[in-house]
C-alpha cells in the first residue's frame, strides 16, 4: 500500500528534527553532552529536516505555471526547492563536523555548506514573505499559515546569526561560541513552533486557499 505525504507528516519531521537541534544546542544540556553527541544530534536531525523538506517539495505541486500567457516559475515550489537544498547542505556539514579534525576541512565541509544552507533557509523563507504579500495576507496574525511563514523566517535568521558566530578562525576555534549554539537553540525553537501548529486539526483547505491565491 502506498503511504502519501501528507501536510501532518512534513510537519512532524520539521519538529523532531528541530528538537534533535535544539537538544545539541541548549546552553544547560549540550555542554554535558560534549562535542560528539551534540554533533551526533545535529547530523540526525538534519536528516529528518531533509525528509520534511521533500515532502514539502512534493505537496508544492507543480513546479512551473503561467503567467499572462508567459511560463513562470511557482513561488511556492521554487521556496520548497531552495529548503530542501539547504537542509541537504545542513546533512554535509553536520556530516562532516562528526569527523573533521583540520582546520581546512571544518573551514571548507563544515562551516561552508553550514554558512550556504542558512542562506538557502534565507531565501526560501524571504520567498515565503513574498508570497503572503502577494496573497494580501502580510498582517493575518490569527492564520496559522501567517504564524508558520513569520516565525520559519525568524528562524533562518537565528540560523544565519549562528554560521556567523560558527566562523572557524586561523587557529581552528569558533569565532563566537555562545553566538553559534545560541542561534542554532533559537532558529530551532523557531522552526519547532511553526511546525508544531500544523500537528493538531489539519488546516490544508486554508494552506491551499494561500496557495491559490499567490498564483
Amino acid at each position: 500500500m502506498l503511504i502519501h505525504p501528507t501536510l501532518r507528516m512534513q510537519s512532524w519531521g520539521f519538529v523532531i528534527g528541530s528538537l534533535l537541534f535544539a537538544l545539541g544546542s541548549a546552553p544547560w544540556i549540550s555542554p554535558a553532552m560534549g562535542a560528539a553527541a551534540a554533533n551526533t544530534s545535529f547530523f540526525v536531525g538534519s536528516w529528518f529536516f531533509t525528509a520534511a523538506a521533500f515532502i514539502q517539495l512534493v505537496l508544492s505541486g507543480a513546479a512551473t505555471t503561467t503567467d499572462h500567457g508567459k511560463p513562470a516559475i511557482r513561488a511556492e515550489w521554487l521556496s520548497a526547492a531552495i529548503q530542501l537544498l539547504g537542509t541537504i547542505l545542513f546533512n554535509i556539514s553536520t556530516g562532516a563536523a562528526l569527523h573533521a579534525h583540520t582546520v581546512e576541512g571544518e573551514m571548507h565541509l563544515v562551516w561552508n555548506p553550514n554558512a550556504e544552507g542558512s542562506v538557502a533557509f534565507l531565501l526560501s523563507s524571504a520567498l515565503a514573505v513574498l508570497m503572503l504579500v502577494r496573497a494580501n495576507q502580510l498582517w493575518e496574525p490569527g492564520s496559522k499559515v501567517w504564524q508558520s511563514v513569520w516565525l520559519n523566517l525568524l528562524g533562518s535568521i537565528a540560523f544565519g546569526v549562528s554560521a556567523v558566530g560558527a566562523f572557524i578562525t586561523r587557529n581552528g576555534t569558533v569565532m563566537d561560541d555562545v553566538l553559534a549554539n545560541g542561534g542554532t537553540f533559537v532558529g530551532a525553537l523557531c522552526f519547532f513552533a511553526a511546525s508544531a501548529l500544523f500537528l493538531g486539526k489539519p488546516e490544508r483547505p486554508a494552506v491551499e486557499e494561500f496557495v491559490a491565491a499567490t498564483e
